[in-house]
C-alpha cells in the first residue's frame, strides 16, 4: 500500500470517528427531557374514568 492510500485511509477512519465520537458526547451529555406527569395532570377529575 502507499503512503498516499494509507493517508486517505487513516484521514477517512479519523472524520468517521469524530463524528460518531461528538454525537455520543452530544446524546449522552443533553439534560433529560421533564415528561409531564399523568397522575398530576388528572388531579381535578373527581372520577376516574375506566377504558
Amino acid at each position: 500500500m502507499n503512503t498516499s492510500a494509507l493517508i486517505t485511509m487513516l484521514a477517512a477512519q479519523g472524520i468517521v470517528v469524530s463524528f460518531a465520537s461528538y454525537f455520543f458526547y452530544k446524546v449522552l451529555t443533553i439534560p433529560p427531557k421533564q415528561e409531564p406527569d399523568s397522575y398530576s395532570e388528572n388531579d381535578d377529575e373527581l372520577v376516574r374514568q375506566n377504558d
